[in-house]
């Protein structure tokens, strides 16, 4: 079943039509992506419009009309070191906060929570380890199936190809840890406001680390083509409050005790 709340389908994180920006960042990591891509561009328009300049210049000054004989080339070594070693600081200046941003990316804080992600085809499971029964040491664990066309029509607001039956329940401002991995072929676990497309392969565990800032219902899909209903596989993780997810936890744990 879905995970039900009140106002369930607020404050949803979805592509929309025509969309040509990124969504809105839910985690900091995907804020610094954001942040690159801002100070990225300030060097692509310069870098861009002084080298259109000297095209233009190129075309005007060499010109057979305007300059059938052309004295104006000339070599220089100042000019050979300055257009070497300007593009060379260029890079170094990129490189300096892409290499923060690729390290932020990388790094796993302390996590309080784990959950692991397993992509099948065509469906994921979801396993939260932390939280066992002790009497049977059966772990929280269910699969997620896309939600069918006629079960979207039942909720009001509900996205078609990208609602799922049972959601993926987060806390926030809670340091988690992704574990992801496939029982098959490759998948990706990929929710684009928390900036995290994380590849699933067999045999392999990945790891990454998620920090949700606001609460929220977001959207992602399987981003590896992974076979004819590769486009089936939707993810949909909703964050509440700590207090919340204990109390979801809680019932779970219940439910499995049963």
């Amino acid at each position: 079943m879905i995970f039900k709340l009140k106002n369930n389908f607020i404050q949803c994180d979805a592509a929309e039509s025509w969309q040509l920006l990124t969504q809105d960042p839910a985690t900091p990591t995907f804020e610094g992506m954001i942040y690159f891509h801002n100070y990225l561009t300030f060097f692509i328009v310069v870098i861009g419009t002084f080298v259109f300049w000297i095209l233009y210049r190129i075309i005007n000054l060499f010109n057979e009309k305007v300059n059938p004989i052309s004295h104006i080339f000339t070599h220089s070594s100042v000019l050979e070191i300055i257009w070497t070693v300007i593009p060379a600081l260029i890079l170094l200046i990129i490189a300096v906060p892409s290499f923060s941003l690729l390290y932020s990316l990388d790094e796993v804080i302390n996590p309080i929570i784990t959950l692991k992600v397993i992509g099948h085809q065509w469906y994921w499971t979801y396993e939260y380890s932390d939280f066992v029964t002790m009497d049977k040491g059966q772990v929280i664990e269910y699969d997620s199936y896309m939600l069918p066309i006629n079960e979207v029509l039942k909720y009001r607001g509900a996205l078609r190809l990208l609602e799922s039956d049972r959601r993926v329940v987060l806390p926030i401002n809670t340091h988690i840890r992704v574990l992801v991995t496939a029982a098959d072929v490759l998948h990706s676990w990929a929710v684009p406001s928390f900036g995290i497309k994380i590849d699933a392969c067999p045999g392999r565990l990945s790891q990454t680390g998620i920090y949700i800032k606001r609460e929220g219902t977001y959207y992602g899909q399987c981003s590896e083509i992974c076979g004819i209903n590769h486009g089936f596989m939707p993810i949909v993780v909703r964050a509440v409050p700590v207090d919340r997810f204990t109390s979801w936890i809680a019932k779970e744990l219940d439910t499995k005790s049963t």
